[in-house]
């Protein structure tokens, strides 16, 4: 099969740690054409079809360093391809969500699109969990100061985040005191214009940030485990955390259970669930995860299970 996958520049990827590198991995074993492209190369002109202006078709090496050969440099038509994989990491900013449309387009014009585009924007990853507030951490989504203020005075002991951010970025903690809470308001709401969300803290966090992943609606029977290190509140892998694979809990498979045969339902193939100690936190939808620090630590090969999942999707009626 040719496959697109739609990601951030090839030169960037870490490929030890690198989710989308896994996928490709085992796409090229089983023998399928690799063609790469970023979001800025996808165009639609009116009595035309939507393509990837400079789409490249690669090779992977084996080497650690030059991991990938350019075989050929060209325009590609999305129809025309068997398949593509949506892998652009956040934020969640408006030319993202533009993209998603570009994507629609093609699949009117026949292209099969996972995670499919429409699902992508109707579950933005902080906001898609109030679907299911049986399970998650107490929270607020709001841009109004004087509701934060109160939810803290309730609450006693919160997180606050930005909407888009991915990774740990901008998250912050607030204890009893206080301390900083005004000034940590106005650097994510911007003076009251822009929605946050905030939680009650859990200390579970301890114990880390697990993320479960739902591959095809089938629950993938191990988590990793991000754990803070040192005074950092984050267990997030690009701001430090440790990452320790572990088989989830019954808790986590109550959970995941229960939301991710409705994503699945929905076109969302690939969905990574954070959950500290009992309490849903997040939905990650756009590019989910340690797919390989799983396979690494534990010996089940989580990329085997999602290019399954994908080719029985392709194989599938539309």
């Amino acid at each position: 099969m040719k496959l697109l996958f739609v990601a951030d520049p090839l030169e960037s990827f870490k490929i030890y740690k690198d989710t989308t590198f896994s996928m490709l991995r085992e796409a090229a074993k089983r023998g399928h054409q690799l063609w790469t492209c970023e979001v800025q190369d996808l165009v639609w002109r009116s009595g035309g079809r939507v393509v990837a202006r400079t789409a490249r078709a690669i090779a992977l090496t084996g080497d650690a360093t030059d991991w990938f050969t350019v075989l050929a440099t060209s325009e590609l038509v999305l129809a025309e391809t068997d398949g593509i994989v949506m892998r652009k990491d956040p934020p969640f900013d408006s030319e993202f969500f533009y993209a998603t449309h570009l994507l629609s387009q093609a699949e009117r014009e026949g292209a099969r699109v996972f995670n499919q585009p429409a699902a992508l924007r109707e579950h933005p990853e902080k906001l898609a969990l109030m679907e299911f507030p049986q399970f998650c951490a107490t929270t607020l989504v709001t841009r109004s100061e004087a509701a934060i203020r109160a939810f803290h005075a309730e609450q006693g002991d919160i997180i606050l985040k930005p909407l888009d951010g991915m990774g740990g970025m901008g998250i912050f903690r607030v204890g009893l005191d206080g301390l900083n809470l005004g000034a940590i308001i106005e650097t994510l709401n911007k003076g009251g214009t822009e929605t946050i969300m905030v939680q009650r803290f859990l200390p579970e966090i301890a114990q880390g940030d697990k993320r479960v992943l739902v591959i095809g609606g089938e629950v993938v029977p191990f988590c990793l485990a991000r754990i803070p290190q040192g005074g950092e509140v984050r267990g997030n892998l690009a701001v430090g955390g440790k990452g320790v694979a572990q088989a989830i809990s019954a808790r986590d498979r109550e959970i995941a259970e229960a939301v991710g045969p409705i994503l699945a339902a929905r076109g969302l193939l690939l969905v990574g669930l954070d959950v500290i100690g009992d309490s849903l936190t997040e939905i990650n939808v756009t590019s989910p995860t340690c797919f390989q620090e799983i396979t690494d630590q534990t010996g089940f090969d989580v990329a085997k299970l999602f290019v399954d999942a994908l080719e029985r999707a392709l194989a599938s009626p539309r």
